[in-house]
């Protein structure tokens, strides 16, 4: 924001301009195929009326949601099929033409929009529900369907998606499967790779592997889904999904509480374990500096005032009574041992309020200027210590330093706010933020990825060999290195 843009490169919407990933980042363009009238020709007989050219109209497309990198594609293609993504890359494979996938462009590392010139193939027409069983509880769909979408359908069935996001009214299931976003079901249903039974995958040459099972037990072979989930795009394009979806719980509660210290969220979560059990299904956490933005910039007011620190609740159950019950006598222990200052338990209208509260921490950081963003996974005694620690380094070169997060799984999103990009500001942050997580033995990406902003600190998380073992597999399913480049696996030097 605030920084002029280059010539010849679609910049960001309004007053937020960007520099384009590359000269912020200093990436010299790989020796891939340039676009030509040609080539455009193809694509539009392909698909006709779904192929986008003007500088316009591709805008969105370059510009990542938190309008933080830049780059420069000029042709962005809308397949509806799996047969057109065949096409599409069997034909960039023989021309040597980038391609950057993009499911709902709500990554928050770079990782979904083009760096160069990389075309953009775009899953949004590719939207289409194939099946649900309503026995075994298995969705089957396109990778271009919309989370909350598919949540919508499901709930109508009496079932649900396993995994929820403050972005879910944008992004995509294959953009979520291709980066194994997390989320705030995790706690309760588990991570992507567990729910996911099957994909259907188009490989850079063009090869369609149709592994798209739906079978919960398979124990034929390597299980070749793994490989794709959590790829970011640079081994295959997702093009279906098939998952396994729970049953809609007849009875959500949600709890709202404020704590004085971590270590009473910490004794609070505890307890909480301990007391609910098998009906847990949330323990998101959030400091007073994410309400105060909350509060200020999206005009909603906390059911819980004063706290320095604030916890979310959420409990799914069959029976209301029995669940209601439960959460009656964790409450009242909380308060009477004095580990929860206030709390409210929800009713219909609050349940929503509380709710929106922790989703909506990112949108109302956009408010603040620029925003340093860190996915941390950490032991979850120490998960608070580094925002603690990194608000004691930079002192008032940062606006505000602010923690919320998953804690259940210990999972931290650590933001660090400032008016404008500062190079400075960043070389303060990096690598000391990867170096403390480091040392704790954690990991740099919890459940955004690596992307493009995080690709050359892999090394502070995965051994040199693992990482090498990494770059042989990219090797072999995309030899030409077209799919997604730039991201994900560190620059050979």
């Amino acid at each position: 924001p605030g920084v002029p843009r280059s010539r010849g490169c679609a910049g960001a919407r309004g007053s937020r301009e960007v520099v384009p990933t590359c000269e912020r980042y200093a990436v010299r363009r790989l020796p891939f195929g340039r676009l030509a009238d040609g080539d455009v020709a193809f694509f539009e007989r392909l698909m006709p009326g779904r192929v986008v050219t003007g500088q316009e109209e591709v805008r969105p497309f370059n510009v990542d949601w938190l309008q933080s990198v830049r780059g420069c594609s000029q042709l962005v293609l809308k397949p509806q099929t799996t047969a057109e993504v065949s096409q599409v890359l069997r034909y960039c494979h023989e021309r040597n033409l980038a391609v950057n996938p993009q499911g709902g462009n709500t990554g928050l590392v770079g990782g979904s929009v083009p760096v160069f010139d990389e075309i953009v193939l775009s899953t949004a027409l590719m939207n289409r529900i194939i099946s649900f069983d309503r026995v075994s509880g298995i969705l089957v769909c396109q990778a271009g369907c919309v989370l909350e979408r598919l949540n919508e359908y499901l709930e109508e069935q009496g079932f649900i998606m396993p995994l929820d996001l403050g972005a879910k009214g944008s992004c995509h299931i294959g953009g979520n499967v291709a980066t194994n976003a997390g989320g705030l079901r995790l706690l309760r249903y588990g991570s992507l790779r567990g729910t996911v039974l099957g994909l259907e995958v188009v490989l850079a040459d063009g090869s369609a592997l149709d592994c798209l099972t739906s079978l919960r037990k398979d124990n034929t072979g390597y299980d070749l889904k793994q490989l794709f989930i959590g790829s970011e795009g640079t081994l295959g394009v997702i093009t279906a999904v098939s998952i396994l979806c729970p049953q809609k719980p007849k009875a959500v509660n949600v709890a709202f509480l404020g704590c004085q210290s971590f270590a009473k969220v910490l004794e609070t979560f505890t307890t909480c374990r301990a007391m609910l059990g098998e009906i847990l299904s949330a323990f998101e956490f959030m400091d007073e500096k994410c309400m105060e933005l909350v509060e200020r910039h999206l005009k909603l007011s906390s059911p819980v005032a004063d706290s320095p620190f604030y916890v979310l609740i959420e409990t799914s159950g069959s029976n209301s009574t029995h669940d209601e019950e439960k959460l009656n006598n964790f409450l009242e222990k909380a308060i009477a041992s004095g580990l929860v200052s206030d709390g409210t338990m929800a009713t219909d209208y609050k349940k929503i309020k509380a709710s929106h509260l922790r989703e909506r921490i990112t949108e109302a950081l956009t408010h603040e200027g620029y925003v340093y963003k860190y996915d941390i996974s950490l032991p979850v005694g120490k998960l608070y210590e580094l925002v603690t620690d990194m608000r004691a380094r930079l002192g008032h070169r940062a606006k505000n330093v602010l923690g919320y997060g998953h804690l259940g799984d210990g999972n931290l999103h650590l933001n660090i706010t400032a008016e404008s990009y500062s190079h400075s500001l960043l070389d303060a942050i990096e690598p000391f933020v990867y170096e403390w997580t480091a040392r704790c033995s954690g990991s740099i990406s919890a459940e955004h990825g690596l992307g493009f902003k995080k690709k050359q600190f892999i090394q502070y998380s995965k051994p040199q060999q693992a990482v090498l073992l990494m770059q042989r597999f990219k090797a072999m399913l995309d030899p030409k290195g077209i799919l997604n480049p730039y991201k994900v696996l560190p620059s050979a030097h």
